[in-house]
């Protein structure tokens, strides 16, 4: 993809891709980062190794388990905006709440919800490889969360081809 030509923003963003497990958030987030040269965080390596290790046997995240690593993302967030810096980050920011903690790293926080059908999601998860296993995908998709009208963000099909859904995204950023 070619960079976006556009001036870096006055004010920072901070476009937070998000989904349940097979949704494409990072490939799109990676994308973004690419098209806009925006710093970029992959959510899941902000993981204690305890939460990876937890997913990895096929037991869901609890609240508590999440807590910690959602703070270190708007933690991670925070220092950019304080420096002036936009960034990209994926984190499946299922929850309200989680959103609203890391709507605290910055005010420019705006959500790309990649949303779709649970049979596209379940045969991305089982075509990779990944320490999620297809087996959470129902518990990810009972937390979840649709983004609420009063929340800064978009609603993308996964279905979409990735640079169709960074259009979708650059369109409504703008």
């Amino acid at each position: 993809m070619t960079p976006l030509l556009e001036p870096v923003p006055d004010v920072p963003v901070h476009v937070v891709v998000m989904g349940v497990s097979g949704c494409g958030k990072s490939t799109i987030a990676r994308a973004l980062h690419e098209r806009l040269g925006w710093e970029f965080a992959e959510g899941d390596e902000y993981h204690p190794r305890a939460n990876v290790e937890k997913m990895a046997s096929g037991r869901p995240l609890m609240d508590e388990d999440r807590w910690p690593w959602l703070r270190t993302l708007a933690d991670w967030t925070r220092e950019r905006d304080e420096r002036g810096e936009s960034t990209v980050l994926s984190c499946s920011s299922l929850k309200r709440s989680y959103r609203d903690l890391l709507r605290n790293g910055g005010a420019g926080t705006y959500f790309v919800h990649m949303h779709g059908d649970k049979g596209i999601l379940l045969e991305r998860m089982e075509s990779r490889e990944h320490f999620m296993p297809p087996t959470l995908l129902e518990s990810q998709l009972d937390t979840l969360e649709l983004l609420e009208p009063d929340e800064r963000g978009v609603l993308v099909d996964v279905a979409l081809p990735v640079e169709r859904a960074v259009r979708v995204v650059l369109a409504h950023l703008q």
